[in-house]
């Protein structure tokens, strides 16, 4: 079975997950924000990949992820693109400690 998305095995979300369990948050809180980090963390993994290939690459890149066949995205991106997996680990690290930051303020708040 596939994983949900070609950078899956890139990316860890389970810290985030543990820090939003620990807030005082329903469960549909709880779901809704997860879905939003997951939302932004694939805009941002998309945006990385966008801005590091050719226009022309970056209509294949859309076609290809569209059809989800990760075998597809990983050979044309690694034929297009010099040291991706590093970038996209490099962009969502900054994305996830802006998140770190964020859920450290609203703790601080409720306290």
């Amino acid at each position: 079975m596939k994983s949900k998305h070609f950078y899956s095995h890139l990316i860890e979300t389970t810290d985030i997950t543990v820090e939003l369990a620990e807030m005082e948050l329903t469960p549909d809180e709880r779901i809704h924000l997860i879905s939003l980090i997951e939302a932004n963390i694939h805009s941002t993994v998309v945006n990385t990949v966008l801005s590091n290939l050719t226009e022309e690459d970056k209509k294949i890149f859309l076609k290809n992820l569209v059809s989800n066949d990760h075998q597809i995205i990983w050979t044309h991106l690694k034929n297009k693109t010099k040291k991706i997996e590093e970038k996209i680990i490099k962009s969502v690290g900054v994305l996830k400690q802006e998140f770190y930051k964020d859920i450290k303020e609203i703790r601080k708040d409720k306290n």
